[in-house]
Parts: structure tokens; sequence; C-alpha cells
């Protein structure tokens, strides 16, 4: 059996770059280095999701999270992966 593996894009264009997600990308890759979910889960860079007046952006399987910032990342982490 081979088990699927998350996929997490975040918004790495301008807008949603100027905005925080440079910050919200280390919040990221930090939270899968510490909770061992770095062979789970693949991360991406995504140029635009066309939401730039809701970024920053961040999209998770095929949910999409708007106003995403360094702040509230980890509770969105914790609700797609406290259960993995």
């Amino acid at each position: 059996m081979t088990l699927l593996k998350k996929e997490i894009k975040i918004c790495l264009g301008s807008s949603c770059f100027s905005r925080g997600n440079k910050k919200t990308l280390q919040v990221v890759q930090k939270y899968l280095k510490d909770h061992q979910l770095e062979r789970e889960v693949i991360l991406k860079g995504n140029h635009c999701f066309s939401d730039c007046n809701k970024g920053p952006v961040l999209k998770i399987g095929s949910r999409l999270y708007e106003e995403v910032s360094d702040e509230n990342v980890l509770a969105i982490l914790e609700s797609e992966f406290g259960e993995m």
C-alpha cells in the first residue's frame, strides 16, 4: 500500500511574498522539520494563485487558506497534520 503525500503550495508571487509569505515559508519549513514530516509532505513554491487581494495564500491539498501569516500558519498546520 502506498501512502499519498500531502502537498503544500505556498504562493511566492510578489504580492504574497512581500506581505509575509517569505516568513511564513520559514515557519512551514521549521514545522515540517521539527515534526519529522519532510518525507511525508511535499512543499512547493507557487507563482500565483490569482487571489492577491486575499493573500498571503497557502494551499494544502485542495484546500486554499487566505490571509495566512507567520502567526496563524501554525494553527493551520496543526489542523492539517496534527494526526499524521
